[in-house]
């Protein structure tokens, strides 16, 4: 199944295959502990807590997170999905992830989703709200009801964003957040974290924030009964 894909733009265009082969490199390794101050293993932890046999991955970027999560189960059966705007960055992940067959999907998390009766337990989205357009206000409400009827009832969605707006942001991390703005590849200078919050607390039982940085960690698990299927 293959979800129409968006027109390209500069936060997507920005993924060629070259650039993906530097990215665990500048993302693990220089921005998110020097820049965002944010160490890729607060993100894995949230891996290491609600991944499930069940998952589909939003924005898998180069499959990191997942690669070095998944060698860790040992599920019988698990049944992986992959959506991404980016074919590179699907290409990428998927060839690294080849062993766990991931489903591929190509498409924007902001298109509408065809429906599914196959829902999924675990749904994570990781540096992909920044990406977006528009405010955070709107893209979490759009994003998560999106994904709300591709979640089975009890599952859990879990992710991180970097915001630019509430928050202290470091002089380096602002210099990096205001050129990738002004690129194209960051739309997130409005951002703030209530808006995550509140989109959050209005749909899932339980709840949970935590900010490092300029990043904050999210989950939310258990619809709430106005949302369940």
């Amino acid at each position: 199944m293959t979800v129409a894909p968006t027109d390209l733009d500069p936060s997507v265009a920005v993924y060629t295959l070259r650039k993906l082969a530097l990215y665990d490199f500048w993302v693990h390794r220089v921005s998110n502990p020097l820049i965002w101050k944010c160490p890729t293993e607060h993100l894995q932890a949230l891996y290491q807590t609600h991944l499930s046999p069940n998952h589909l991955e939003i924005g898998p970027g180069t499959g990191y997170l997942l690669a070095k999560e998944l060698p860790s189960k040992n599920w019988p059966r698990l049944r992986l999905t992959l959506l991404d705007r980016s074919e590179n960055c699907l290409e990428f992940s998927g060839k690294r992830l080849a062993a766990y067959h991931p489903e591929m999907l190509h498409g924007s998390i902001l298109d509408e989703l065809p429906p599914r009766r196959d829902r999924f337990d675990s749904i994570a989205i990781n540096y992909v709200f920044h990406c977006l357009p528009g405010t955070l206000d709107a893209k979490a409400v759009r994003v998560f009801d999106q994904l709300i009827p591709w979640l089975s009832n009890d599952g859990v969605i879990y992710g991180s964003t970097i915001l630019g707006a509430e928050l202290s942001i470091p002089f380096l991390a602002r210099r990096f957040m205001n050129y990738y703005n002004d690129k194209g590849v960051f739309c997130n200078a409005a951002d703030r974290l209530g808006a995550i919050m509140e989109t959050l607390s209005t749909r899932f039982r339980t709840v949970y924030v935590e900010v490092h940085g300029c990043v904050v960690l999210f989950w939310g698990k258990g619809l709430k009964e106005a949302y369940k299927h």
